[in-house]
């Protein structure tokens, strides 16, 4: 049952990452074309879409992607009632409708902060990476963008220690102390 568990979380922990990457990528107003926006877009397109045709209009325009983010909301709360519902199969917790709900809730807004904090996370990692092996790699331009504005206030409090820039190790160890709270 674990492996199903698992399985079914890392399916959703992609689909919300790729939603909510697609709300980050739009803000900032980076080209879909290139990767990792084809990327995005073929797993995200079935339901941001559909969203987006239901949102009012004043939502459906601006530079927040509601779309988007009411997609990645919407896939964490299904996550949340299956995981629910299994854990009702499973261990047989017969619950109210108010504590299922609120299970639901607990469940799906946990999953999504913590796709939140990880991707991060992984972006932030690949930028570092990258910057240090191969920084003229045609993909270095968009996790600059996508990163930079994560990283620009903490860098102007880390100072630079011996000419390296420290700012991305400082937001990984707080993303990583995020995650221990939210765990």
């Amino acid at each position: 049952m674990e492996i199903l568990f698992f399985l079914l979380e890392t399916a959703f922990f992609l689909l919300i990452g790729s939603a909510l990457l697609r709300a980050w990528m739009n803000h900032l107003r980076i080209h879909m074309r290139a990767q990792p926006g084809r990327f995005v877009m073929a797993l995200t397109d079935w339901l941001v879409k559909p969203v987006r045709r239901v949102l009012p209009r004043p939502l459906a325009q601006g530079r927040i992607d509601w779309g988007s983010l009411v997609a990645a909301l919407a896939l964490a709360l299904a996550y949340g009632v299956i995981r629910a519902l299994a854990l009702d199969l499973v261990y047989g917790a017969d619950l109210s409708a108010a504590a299922s709900l609120s299970m639901i809730l607990v469940i799906g807004l946990k999953l999504l902060v913590r796709v939140l904090l990880q991707g991060l996370m992984v972006l932030l990692l690949v930028y570092a990476v990258l910057s240090w092996v191969q920084p003229q790699s045609p993909l270095m331009a968009t996790l600059y963008r996508l990163c930079e504005p994560i990283v620009r206030p903490v860098r102007r409090i880390v100072p630079t220690v011996g000419g390296v820039d420290l700012s991305v190790l400082v937001l990984l160890v707080l993303l990583q102390v995020g995650l221990m709270l939210l765990g």
